[in-house]
């Protein structure tokens, strides 16, 4: 049996308190951005099946600290598109409205049986998985 929205909620609230970073620098950020370019590009999702990805790390204000595209941007192959990076600017407004990821108000939403209105959340964000809080003792919270 798949786990339930509540099931899978906790484990990211767990997972976010759980991984914290002593610290993150700007270095940090290229480090970190490259690494998972790298291993999406290595992964059978793109090697297969042509799929592309977005990739964008802020600080909480907005600073971007390392963005890229995996893909080709406009192919009818991939899918990788300017709605990508509109849909990751959605997912990044959910993570600084919330502190959270935008996987948990996913599932935590789905567990309380709520819609984002009746949250009183914003039509503009992007209520699913992809956007992650990064945050570390030194630095306060970066985007991912």
């Amino acid at each position: 049996m798949p786990p339930t929205d509540a099931e899978l909620a906790t484990k990211a609230l767990d997972e976010e308190a759980a991984y914290r970073f002593p610290s993150f620098s700007a270095n940090d950020a290229v480090t970190l951005g490259l690494s998972l370019r790298k291993r999406f590009r290595a992964s059978s999702r793109h090697q297969r099946l042509g799929r592309g990805l977005v990739i964008s790390i802020q600080t909480i204000v907005g600073h971007t600290l390392f963005s890229c595209t995996v893909g080709d941007l406009g192919s009818t192959v991939g899918d990788v598109s300017l709605d990508s990076w509109s849909s990751l600017d959605g997912m990044i407004a959910v993570v600084r409205r919330t502190g959270h990821s935008s996987f948990y108000v996913e599932k935590g939403m789905g567990a309380m049986g709520k819609t984002p209105k009746q949250l009183g959340l914003p039509p503009d964000l992007r209520i699913h998985g992809g956007g992650e809080s990064v945050p570390s003792k030194s630095a306060g919270n970066l985007l991912k």
